[in-house]
């Protein structure tokens, strides 16, 4: 009976090793066995190969820590194992990017979390160094309860467009439509430690796999719904007080700077996208100008504008409707959105090079540096208004900062166009403006945070 038992066994064992399927994919390596095509970035954390893993641990006094490739990827397919320790968080980055002009050289981009505390957010999406959380694993149990405390555990990362999928040993996590960042690096997180915490913890990497052809054919399908983050408050935006000045479907908030309503032409909201319409560049000729119904004191303002090519248009703030009752548009404060390249706006305006993108209009140059993406792509404009102090930024670098109200800045009211409005640009409150200056401008993802509105 045994000989019997041990053959049906042995029998059994084949069949299935036959059944088993093939993973015919074409994968390509990222880790051979050495650091080569990978550096470091960040902080001081300790890496070192250990049989067959990239080990990550732990040091005090220093901040997150990435072993980054060399090669930057869009695209991808990617899978990998790792065994983390109980008291660690990590993560993997993806489309990340390090750049002088953003806060120093900080690593950002995409996170997928390891973390294996309680709160089991592992294979989620952070935003390392920018916005914070994306897709939390609140509402998915099966994904926090796949995570295997003290053992490998397997992810697999779709980054394709502007979609990005996870799953954890298998249960699918995350599900994220996001288009902030097309392309990036690839690293590995050793997080930053409190003194209380031990240095030298370790987190394990080993199998770490890519593809980057023929993606459409290996794709798996996802049963999650998508989180879409455009014109989306996330969970930590939502903490630190942000919230939409622009819903993205509707009119509501936002009327016509001469209007009691929203212009009923020269604009279109489509996609959850507002574009002012190309008018042949006339200022304000057709819907006009659009401001909040809302005024703002302090405020922080993020804005996504994409430009055609030779558009000129503005954000406003501290404006006053009730200037300039005539032709052209109202009165306020003005974040230059300008192709720098084209149109002739670029070399006029009173103090050199003040009415070029990113620019206090007409009164202060934008640092030559900023780093504006091309025409017809993204860019994030930020403006910071607290007491007198107002700094703009474009893409994560400031680029100019002043104090309303100060001698330097009526000396440059009193050298430009703006000398015939008394106390100009120094009212303590004011709606927020888009402009229309007849070219195509696109806008979405409008946040504010405040501290004060009336």
């Amino acid at each position: 009976m045994n000989k019997l038992k041990y053959g049906a066994l042995a029998l059994l064992l084949c069949w299935a090793c036959a059944e088993a399927p093939k993973d015919d994919t074409p994968w390509v390596d990222l880790f051979d066995g050495t650091l080569n095509g990978w550096n470091q970035k960040g902080g001081e954390a300790h890496y070192a190969i250990k049989d067959d893993a990239i080990v990550g641990s732990t040091v005090h006094d220093t901040p997150n820590s990435f072993l980054t490739t060399d090669k930057m990827y869009d695209d991808f397919i990617m899978e990998l194992d790792y065994k983390v320790d109980s008291t660690m968080n990590s993560g993997i980055q993806i489309r990340s990017n390090s750049f002088p002009y953003y806060q120093n050289g900080r690593v950002h981009g995409y996170q997928i979390e390891i973390d294996p505390s309680d709160r089991a957010w592992s294979a989620g999406i952070y935003d390392e160094g920018r916005r914070g959380w994306l897709v939390t694993l609140d509402d998915n149990p099966e994904a926090q309860k796949a995570f295997k405390q003290n053992d490998w555990n397997h992810y697999r990362i779709e980054a394709i467009g502007d979609t990005i999928k996870t799953w954890i040993n298998g249960v699918p996590a995350a599900h994220l439509v996001d288009d902030k960042t097309p392309s990036g690096f690839i690293a590995l997180q050793v997080h930053s430690i409190g003194e209380d915490q031990k240095a030298g913890t370790e987190i394990a990497w080993r199998n770490i796999k890519i593809l980057t052809d023929s993606l459409s054919k290996y794709t798996k399908s996802m049963t999650l719904q998508p989180v879409v983050t455009k014109n989306h408050i996330n969970v930590d935006e939502a903490k630190n007080g942000w919230e939409l000045l622009w819903d993205g479907k509707t009119t509501n908030g936002w009327r016509g700077a001469r209007l009691d309503s929203f212009p009923g032409k020269g604009w279109e909201i489509k996609d959850g996208v507002l574009t002012v319409l190309s008018s042949g560049g006339e200022e304000s000729a057709a819907g006009g100008d659009i401001v909040t119904t809302d005024v703002y004191g302090d405020f922080e303002l993020m804005v996504d504008f994409k430009l055609t090519e030779g558009a000129n248009s503005g954000i406003k703030y501290y404006v006053n409707t009730d200037l300039n009752k005539g032709p052209g548009s109202s009165i306020g404060l003005e974040y230059q959105l300008l192709d720098d390249a084209v149109h002739p706006d670029a070399k006029l305006g009173n103090h050199e090079g003040s009415r070029t993108l990113a620019s206090l209009y007409d009164l202060i140059k934008a640092d030559p540096n900023k780093p504006a993406n091309p025409i017809g792509e993204w860019n994030t404009a930020h403006i910071i208004s607290k007491g007198s102090h107002v700094e703009h930024w474009l893409n994560g670098m400031k680029v100019l900062e002043y104090e309303r109200g100060s001698d330097e800045f009526k000396k440059l009211v009193s050298e430009s166009k703006y000398v015939v409005w008394p106390n100009f640009g120094e009212a303590p409150t004011g709606p927020i403006l888009l402009q229309d200056h007849g070219d195509k401008v696109s806008f979405k993802n409008i946040k504010i945070k405040t501290t004060e509105k009336e």
